[in-house]
C-alpha cells in the first residue's frame, strides 16, 4: 500500500530566474531504494524579484528563491524514511499527505 505526499521545495534561481538546482535530488541523497514508488512534477513558481527585464535586480537577490511542487507516491511501511530524508534536505518548505483517489 502507498501514501501520497505533497512538497513543496525552496528553489534557487540564477540571475535570470532560471532554476539553478534540482530541490527533488536533496531528498534521493538520503532515500534507500523502495521508499518513493513514484513522483510527478506538479509546478513551479518563479521568484518574486523577476519583474519586466531578463534579469532580477540587483537590490532583489534576496527575492531570488522560487518554488517547485512534486507529487510522491510513497511506501506506507516506510513513510517514516521518507519524512526523515525530506526534513534532511533542508529544502522542503511544506510536505503534507494528499488523499488518493
Amino acid at each position: 500500500m502507498a501514501i501520497r505526499y505533497r512538497v513543496t521545495f525552496m528553489e534557487r534561481t540564477n540571475a535570470y530566474g532560471d532554476p539553478s538546482e534540482f530541490p527533488p535530488d536533496y531528498v534521493t541523497i538520503d532515500l534507500p531504494s523502495g521508499v518513493v514508488l513514484d513522483r510527478t512534477f506538479v509546478e513551479r513558481t518563479g521568484p518574486l524579484a523577476r519583474h519586466s527585464t531578463d534579469t532580477l535586480e540587483e537590490d532583489d537577490d534576496f527575492l531570488s528563491v522560487g518554488s517547485e511542487t512534486w507529487d510522491y507516491e510513497v511506501s506506507e511501511a516506510r513513510q517514516d524514511e521518507f519524512l526523515a530524508a525530506v526534513k534532511n534536505s533542508q529544502m522542503a518548505m511544506e510536505c503534507f499527505p494528499i488523499a488518493t483517489d
